[in-house]
C-alpha cells in the first residue's frame, strides 16, 4: 500500500441499524510541507528537545504520567489503564445522529479532512448507497468520532462530484470565540449604496467555479528553488546526529567547564560549599592526548 493511502483509523459507519465497515485515509499530504531542523551554527549539531524534570534531568518515557492540574500545584494523575476504561462508543463507530444542508455549516467549524473508504468488498454496496443518497439530497451527516484520545464532532459529506466520501473533523461551539463580541467594535452604519453596487459588480465579473488546482503555494515553491540553488552551489553542511538515549542535561557550570576545556583554557574551580574552606589547588597533571571516538554523522 502506498504511503499516501495508509489507513489512519478503522471502524464502522452507522446509520440507524445499518453498519458499514470503513477506514480513514489522511487527506493532507505530509510531504507537501517543508520542514526545518534547528542546528547549532558553531558545533554543527542537531538541537534536540528532551523531556526533563528540574534537578533530575531527562525522564524516561515509562516514568511519564499524565496529570490534570485541579488547582495551582495540585494534580490528579491519570494512568493509561484508567483512560482505557473510558470506552466511548465513538472510538470504533461513527454514529450519524443527524443530517443538515451542506451550506448550513460555516467554514469556521471545519478543521481537518480525511478520505473515507469502504473496508472490504462486503462494505462497498452500503458505502455507495450512502454516498449517492447524500449527493442526491445535498446533505451532510453529523456524528462523533474519537481520534487520538479526543472525541471529535465530525461531518460526513460526498467528495468532489460524488466519487466518494470525506469526513471532516469540526470544532465544537465552545472552541470558537464569540463572533459578535469580536466584531462589536465595527460600525453598523450602512455604507453608500453606489459603493456597494460597484463592489457587487466587481464580484460578479470575477465569479467563476472554484478550481483549487489554479492556486499554488508560492512561498513553498520559492523555498524549494532556494534549496536547489544552494545545493547547486555546494552549500551543504555535515551535521552531527547525536544519539538521544542516555543524553544528559548539563547545568550551566558543567557547560562552562566543557567550553573552557574545549578552548584549551583552565576550568574554573568549584565554588566552596557552605561551612567548608576552599580546597587547595592540586598540582597540574601531565596532559596526555587521547583520541576521540568517531562521531556518527548523518548519511
Amino acid at each position: 500500500m502506498a504511503e499516501s493511502a495508509r489507513t489512519f483509523w478503522k471502524g464502522h459507519l452507522r446509520l440507524a441499524l445499518v453498519s458499514i465497515p470503513v477506514r480513514l485515509i489522511a487527506a493532507e499530504k505530509a510531504e507537501s510541507e517543508i520542514r526545518f531542523h534547528q542546528v547549532d551554527r558553531k558545533s554543527k549539531q542537531r538541537i534536540r528537545y528532551l523531556k526533563v524534570a528540574s534537578g533530575k534531568g531527562e525522564v524516561k518515557k515509562e516514568d511519564i504520567v499524565l496529570g490534570y492540574e485541579v488547582e495551582p500545584g495540585n494534580y490528579v494523575f491519570m494512568e493509561d489503564e484508567e483512560l482505557d476504561t473510558l470506552k466511548l462508543s465513538s472510538r470504533h463507530t461513527i454514529e450519524l445522529s443527524q443530517f443538515v444542508d451542506a451550506d448550513e455549516i460555516e467554514p469556521l467549524y471545519f478543521n481537518r479532512p480525511y478520505y473515507v473508504l469502504p473496508d472490504g468488498e462486503v462494505a462497498e454496496e452500503g458505502y455507495r448507497v450512502l454516498r449517492d443518497a447524500l449527493w442526491s439530497k445535498r446533505k451532510v451527516g453529523i456524528g462523533q468520532l474519537t481520534l487520538r484520545g479526543r472525541e471529535n464532532l465530525v461531518a460526513l459529506l460526498p467528495a468532489g462530484d460524488g466519487q466518494g466520501l470525506v469526513l471532516d473533523t469540526l470544532r465544537y461551539e465552545s472552541e470558537l470565540k464569540d463572533a459578535e463580541e469580536i466584531f462589536s467594535s465595527i460600525g453598523r452604519d450602512k455604507p453608500r449604496e453606489d459603493m456597494v453596487q460597484m463592489a457587487e459588480d466587481l464580484i460578479e465579473r470575477r465569479s467563476e467555479p472554484f478550481d483549487a488546482a489554479k492556486f499554488h503555494n508560492h512561498y513553498a515553491e520559492a523555498l524549494r528553488d532556494l534549496v536547489k540553488t544552494k545545493l547547486g552551489r555546494g552549500e551543504t553542511v555535515p551535521v552531527e546526529e547525536q544519539a538521544q538515549t542516555g543524553a544528559k542535561v548539563l547545568d550551566f557550570m558543567e557547560a562552562l567547564k566543557r567550553s573552557v576545556a574545549a578552548s584549551g583554557g583552565e576550568a574554573p574551580p568549584e565554588p566552596p560549599k557552605k561551612g567548608r574552606a576552599p580546597a587547595k589547588k592540586a598540582a597540574p597533571a601531565k596532559s596526555s592526548k587521547t583520541s576521540k571516538a568517531p562521531t556518527r554523522r548523518r548519511a
